[in-house]
């Protein structure tokens, strides 16, 4: 019988963690962990997994594999149970793709789409030279971007602060023209007073989405807000399982989810939420500002899921300061964007090949990022000195 015989992991620029397991047989399945709350802890969680739960088990059985991680405890859920498990689903169905010598979308029924659309992230955290920014995605072969809306922002804030916001849409929108959809991410940073006044400002330029319009701690808030707008809502980056996403869907106010591949529980998990959305006439639009094992597993549910709008992707994003999304491939092309969509990809597994002496030469045995995903070094602060949402 096949067995998981080994595996590493891999803290790699700019601040990606890759799984690597590897069977009896020599066959090689990667995957591609959040580490938000911190390199070290998510890898932790990992090992324990893998020492746990996998070692010397067949690989085959991907869904009961992910039963017995989740379930196998009596605490579970959370970004860091959700993250290590999700890392090790990538890799699992890596592997049982890579032995039938399929991509995983093939084993989850077959796809119901040639290529998947695709968007660009403009502008930074602080969110500046959008208009320009914006064109230079259009010339690179995108009809879609996002955009943060604001920097800090208090929770009753001044008209010169929410006119800033529109000025900066109608700026992209100017670039542009109507035939480029235009995210906008309030990325949590806008409290529910100002949610409804911002996104209303908005909606004269028909952005294509405003994203976590207010933190996941107050969801509730977002039917009050979607009854002062039009605008679709999109949010659940920061959500971990499909239980978490049921009551977003109970509450009917949100339009298109964004769960995690690398955070959410992995594919298994995501095709699931997927599915329980598309009940509710909600799109998906998975969240991956991250590197190319968490893409191209995105890219497997986007194959199969009939509700799919569009995805995410990190090339050129202000996080890659020392790495870029295409650096660990042996075959960059495989995301090659046209028209705004990138093709599935049609390889075995993930249908990516990693250059996996580029990512060993890469490693960071003992990684002290000042960045990770979502840890900061520098904390936002008000000009009172309150700590501002990041």
């Amino acid at each position: 019988m096949t067995a998981i015989a080994d595996y590493e992991l891999f803290h790699v620029p700019p601040r990606w963690l890759f799984v690597r397991l590897e069977t009896t047989d020599g066959a090689v399945g990667w995957g591609e962990c959040v580490t938000g709350v911190g390199p070290r802890t998510v890898a932790a969680a990992v090992e324990t997994l893998v020492e746990a739960r996998l070692l010397g088990a067949d690989p085959s059985p991907v869904r009961d594999h992910w039963e017995a991680m989740y379930r196998g405890g009596f605490y579970r859920g959370g970004p860091v149970h959700m993250a290590a498990i999700a890392g090790l689903d990538q890799a699992l169905w890596d592997l049982r793709g890579k032995a039938f010598g399929a991509p995983a979308y093939e084993l989850l029924g077959g796809p119901v789409r040639d290529r998947v659309r695709v968007y660009g992230w403009i502008g930074g955290d602080r969110p500046a030279d959008v208009g320009a920014a914006a064109r230079e995605r259009v010339e690179a072969g995108l009809t879609a971007v996002k955009m943060n809306a604001t920097p800090e922002f208090r929770r009753v804030e001044s008209p010169a602060a929410v006119r800033a916001a529109v000025d900066r849409l109608a700026e992209v929108r100017a670039a542009v023209g109507d035939e480029v959809d235009i995210g906008v991410d309030f990325h949590g940073r806008v409290a529910k007073p100002m949610a409804k006044r911002l996104t209303s400002a908005l909606e004269p330029h028909e952005p294509m989405f405003v994203e976590e319009a207010v933190l996941p701690d107050h969801l509730d808030a977002l039917s009050e807000i979607a009854r002062h707008t039009t605008v679709p809502l999109a949010t659940g980056e920061r959500l971990f399982s499909r239980f978490e996403f049921r009551r977003l869907f109970e509450q009917g106010a949100v339009d298109v989810v964004q769960p995690d591949v690398s955070h959410a529980g992995g594919i298994t998990e995501v095709a699931r939420i997927a599915s329980m959305a598309e009940a509710y006439d909600v799109a998906l639009a998975p969240h991956c500002p991250l590197g190319p094992v968490a893409l191209a597993a995105c890219l497997q549910v986007d194959a199969v899921a009939a509700n799919a709008l569009i995805q995410e992707q990190s090339l050129g994003i202000h996080y890659n300061r020392e790495a870029d999304l295409l650096d660990y491939l042996v075959d960059p092309e495989v995301f090659a964007y046209e028209d705004g969509y990138v093709d599935l990809p049609d390889g075995p597994g993930l249908g990516v090949d990693l250059d996996e002496a580029a990512v060993r030469e890469a490693a960071v045995a003992e990684p002290d990022w000042g960045e990770s995903l979502y840890l900061q070094r520098e904390t936002w602060r008000h000009e009172d000195g309150s700590v501002a949402e990041w």
